[in-house]
Order: C-alpha cells, then structure tokens, then sequence
C-alpha cells in the first residue's frame, strides 16, 4: 500500500476529498502523514479529527533549502512514497523535488500552461476565457510547470466570480486529484519530455 505524505498550508479540502476515497476503498493508499507550514491551518486539525499524523514545521523565517531538508526529513522518517501538494503555499527546492523525483504530484486551478502562479481562478476571468479547469501535473523545479497527469475543463459562465468559479473547479479538483493518483499508485505510465503517456 502506497504511503502518501500530504502537505497543506489552508483548509486542506483536497486533502479530505483524498482520505475520503481511501477510506471509501476507492484508493489504493494510506496516508503517512499531513504536514503544514501553518499551525493555524484548519487542515491539521482536520487530519487529527481522522486520527492521522499531523505535524506543524513552522516555515516563517527559514531559508527555503534549510526548510525543505525538515520536511523531506519527516518524509522520510515516515516512509512516504509520494507526496500530494494540497493547498501548499510555498515553491519546493530543487533539494526538495530531487528527493522524491516524479513522486510529487500537485494540483492548480487552471488548464495548465495558462495562468500559473497565484490567483488562476481571477486570472482566467481577467482574460475573458471561456473555458478554464484544473491540472494534476508532476513537480519539477519549475512553477506549476511539471509534466500534467490529468486535467478537467470547466466553462466559465458570463456571471461569474472568483468564488462561484473558484467553487465548480474545486469539485472537480476533489474528483481528478484521486484519479492522478490512481494512475501514479499504478504505475501504468511513462514519461517522456514533458508528456506523461498512460498505458
């Protein structure tokens, strides 16, 4: 059973849509540990609510490499096999993605390569698209820029908001994020260049 260490810095809801499909017997997995860059997270008490390991590694005031050596520590010392970015706020190191290379998954809210970075949902409204979605993509050392697993489109109505938009595409961020990791817990894929070819 693959081990799953799962790093947030908000609410964690991809996190519990996650637990929620394993505990339903729909994933293959079991998860090691939630970790959080923000004791006030409302996602490790979530995870402590589940009665799973949850651990605070405050990030304030550190170097990012000398941060990113305690997290993939506790990942290690937890015997985590891939890791799930679940709301996580900060960019990995190249120390951090070199120590589990094409085992970091994470999920945007955008079709991917269009609008990276922060704040996707306004940023596809800003431009007046007419469709915008979510990405799983593998972690490089890059921003939002790693090999995409799966994706869903989502239109985007005349009427509306960040929040209203920002509300469809997070249900289908619930839904994709246990099929990405159905197919990298299977294995049944390969990567070649920045495609990741199923079967």
């Amino acid at each position: 059973m693959t081990r799953l260490g799962i790093l947030i810095s908000g609410r964690g809801s991809n996190f519990e849509a996650i637990a929620d499909n394993i505990a339903g017997g729909e994933l293959d997995a079991e998860i090691a540990v939630v970790i959080s860059n923000r004791s006030e997270a409302p996602g490790l008490e979530a995870a402590r609510r589940r009665a799973l390991p949850a651990v605070c590694i405050p990030s304030k005031g550190l170097d990012r490499e000398v941060y990113d050596r305690m997290v993939v520590e506790e990942l290690r010392w937890r015997g985590v096999e891939l890791v799930c970015l679940a709301g996580f706020m900060r960019l990995l190191s190249a120390t951090f993605v070199r120590a589990f290379p094409n085992r970091i998954l994470n999920i945007h809210p955008s079709l991917l390569p269009a609008f990276p970075g922060l704040d996707a949902q306004h940023q596809a409204l800003e431009h007046g698209v007419r469709v915008t979605g979510c990405t799983v993509h593998f972690v490089d050392e890059y921003l939002d820029a790693g090999p995409i697993l799966i994706q869903a489109p989502v239109p985007v109505r005349d009427t509306d908001t960040v929040e209203t938009l920002s509300a469809r595409i997070l249900k289908e961020e619930h839904r994709i994020y246990s099929e990405a990791l159905r197919i990298a817990i299977g294995g049944n894929y390969r990567i070649e260049g920045r495609r990741v070819i199923l079967g």
